[in-house]
Formats: C-alpha cells, structure tokens, sequence
C-alpha cells in the first residue's frame, strides 16, 4: 500500500510506478533508531517474531542475524516476512510492512556495527561470541500499511 503521512490507513490510490512503496514519514522512522518486530513463518507453520535492529536502502530493509538462528532458517524455507513496529512518539499507531527476503549473506560484522553506531552510538558492536556467523539479510518491501 502507498500513502501519504497522515496517520491514517495507506492506501494505493495516487500510486505510480516508479514512486516508492515506502512513504517519507515512515522512512524517516525507519531512518532513526526504531525497534522493529520480525515476524517469520516456523516449519510447522507457528509463527516467530523477534526484536531486530534495521537500516533502511530505498525500498529495502536491513537487518543482521547469526547462523543457526531461527531467523535465517525460516527465512530460507519462506522467504516472506513481516515487520512491524510504533514509532517512540505515536505508540498507538502501528505500522506494518510487508515483504520478501532477496538476500541472506555472510558479510562479515559491517551492517552490524553500522547498526551499533545507530543504536548504541558505539562505533562497533561488541556483543558477537568468537565463532559466530553473521549474516545480513535485505527484504524488498512489498507494502506498508499504518
């Protein structure tokens, strides 16, 4: 869905190819150190949700997880997920985006300090046991509603 930053329910009407799927006011959200809910699909169909950190490229989020996680598991099975979040000074007001996984890659800890230095203002993130895999993964938005 596509809309302007009223508040209110984002609808289609007025879009054209080529605008983006993700409004200004919602990626000037995304845009600043918001905590996003992940919501993937379990093998046996239960749902799974998480608290992630994200970055935002266009139409894209981003976001880091480990190898042997949940996350990356569910993700390879079905690449269709949902995130969600209530901006800090509108609790009441949900926004929901959904999308598709093109990408989970091995990258090393690049996105994750990035996103220390958003969150943590701290130039890395300090938090990886010796050994770990980290993977960034980049979800194309598909539609936002909220």
């Amino acid at each position: 869905m596509y809309g302007a930053g009223s508040g209110g329910p984002l609808s289609t009407a007025g879009y054209r190819p080529g605008m983006p799927i993700i409004p200004d006011d919602v990626a000037a959200m995304l845009d600043d150190p918001v905590f996003v809910h992940l919501a993937t699909t379990n093998p046996d169909g239960s749902p799974q949700v998480s608290m992630i950190w994200v970055d935002r490229v266009g139409d894209t989020v981003q976001f880091g997880t480990a190898e042997g996680r949940a996350k990356p598991r569910n993700m390879r099975n079905d690449p269709r997920v949902a995130l969600s979040f209530s901006p800090p000074d509108d609790p009441y007001r949900n926004i929901t985006l959904q999308g598709r996984v093109t990408s989970i890659e091995p990258n090393g800890t690049g996105l994750i300090d990035r996103m220390a230095q958003k969150y943590l203002d701290e130039p890395r993130f300090a938090g990886i046991p010796p050994g770990q895999v980290r993977l960034d993964v980049t979800v194309q938005i598909e539609r936002v509603s909220g």
